[in-house]
This record gives structure tokens, sequence and C-alpha cells, in this order.
């Protein structure tokens, strides 16, 4: 059989040609394009890594403290300890704040946050006294116990407004009884509860949060007045009663509000 004539081979090569000639013409610009690109994106990344790191420009240089009250600014930045001139992005923000929780208890939360180019910011929300107990290892010293049963800073002076937490808890019977079945935090943990529900008319009278047992808690308020208030339940109740109840009886000195739906008040 006789093979393809010199015509029949030009042609077949022309249709090659044709065919992936400009196929090949169009692959080679679209790789130069994407070795270009990935050069650029490698250029890039490796600038924005020194940029971050190895640069001057993005460094922790200032620290800017709020919220603070009982607290300085000067004590909250020397426990947080931020490493300035260290680059900003390498700043663990977890740690500082719990560094800062556990050397200042008397912070509650506070969130540490970059400011860039060159800050970190510290806002911080300190814990608010609701009782003070009376430090039995340092006379004339109070614990200052917060909304949520933690004790956290001891003060040589008794904040304006915050009753003193009285544990009445030595006596026999259903005292001791009491503290065998709840433990001291869970009583002291029932009074925060109360304390945090007296209503304002009788709040910033109240001098004293006596705890006897759980469900025996009393307010001394001045003028020798006194508010049975039993346990923590059903505060908002107790605490509507006991305003109308000081309305209604103005001069009584004793309220019974144990039971909201049958208050009772005596004395005058």
């Amino acid at each position: 059989m006789a093979g393809p004539t010199t015509a029949e081979r030009d042609a077949g090569e022309g249709y090659k040609d044709s065919v992936y000639g400009p196929l090949s013409g169009r692959r080679l610009p679209r790789l130069r394009m994407f070795i270009i690109l990935a050069v650029a994106l490698l250029l890039l990344g490796g600038g924005s890594l020194w940029v971050l790191y190895g640069s001057s420009w993005l460094r922790a240089e200032r620290v800017t403290v709020s919220g603070t009250d009982v607290l300085t600014e000067a004590q909250v930045r020397t426990a947080a300890q931020i490493p300035l001139g260290e680059p900003l992005i390498s700043v663990d923000t977890d740690e500082i704040a719990s560094r800062l929780r556990r050397k200042l208890p008397r912070i509650d939360s506070v969130d540490v946050a970059r400011s860039w180019p060159h800050g970190i910011e510290l806002k911080v929300t300190e814990r608010t006294p609701v009782l003070i107990v009376e430090d039995t290892g340092n006379a004339g010293n109070y614990v200052e116990v917060d909304a949520k049963g933690v004790r956290f800073a001891t003060v040589s002076h008794a904040p304006e407004g915050v009753p003193v937490l009285e544990l009445a808890l030595s006596s026999p019977g259903s005292a001791a009884a009491s503290l065998r079945r709840f433990g001291e935090e869970r009583l002291v943990r029932e009074a925060v509860r109360v304390a945090r529900a007296i209503p304002a008319a009788a709040a910033r009278d109240t001098r004293v949060v006596k705890v006897r047992s759980y469900d025996d808690i009393s307010l001394e308020l001045t003028g020798g007045r006194t508010v049975a208030w039993g346990c923590g339940e059903k505060g908002r109740a107790k605490a509507r009663t006991l305003t109308a109840l000081m309305k209604a009886a103005p001069g009584a000195r004793n309220f019974d509000v144990r039971v909201p739906t049958a208050p009772a008040s005596s004395g005058s």
C-alpha cells in the first residue's frame, strides 16, 4: 500500500500547526502570568511578615488603662507586664487578661485589645462590694464580698453604704446544722442574694445582714429596726412587700417579710 503523498503530509502538518500551535502560544502567557502572580504573592507575604514581626513600625510602645475606680492605672500597668518594644502582633492578650485577674482580684473582667500601630488598651471592670465581712485575722479590717459571693479584697475602712455580713453560726441547733449542710460559702452567697434584693427604701439604712441559718436571714437597720427576711428566695416579692410595709407603718421597728403574701410589722 502506497504511503501518503508529499501533499498529504504537508496538509497534515498544517492541520497540526493550526490546532496545537495556537494553543501552545496561549498557554505560555498564562504560565508566565501564573509565575508572576506566585512570585508577587510570596513577596507580599514575606513583606507582610517583616512589617508585623521584623520592622519597628508595629511595636508595642504604649499602654492605656480605663475603667478603674479603686485601682490606679499604674497598678494595672505594673500587673499587666506588657512587653514593650515587642511586635504588637505577638503580644498574648489572653495571657495578659489572665495575669491581671490573678494578680489583682479586684478586677472582675478585663478586655485586652491591640490598638494599632503601637498601643495596647486595657479596659477594666472592677468588682463592686455588696457586703463586707470583718477580718478576724486582722482587727479593724474588712473583706469585701461581691455580687457573686467572691471575697476579693481587704480594706482598712468599711466602704460607705455597704452592709456588714454577720455569720451568727457558732450557736448550737439549727445554725450548726445549716452550716454542716450548706457550708459557709453557700451561706455567704445566700446572704449576698438577700443583700442584692433589698429595696432602696431599706438599703440606705441597712447596716447588718445577719445569717443564723440558710432560711433565717435578717437585716438590722438604723434606729434599731429589724427585718426578718428568711431565705433568698422570692427576693423581688419580699422587696416590694417591705417597701409597701414601711410606707404603711413608718413608725414600726420590726418588719417580717419571710412570707411576702402575709407580712407583719410591730413596735413603734
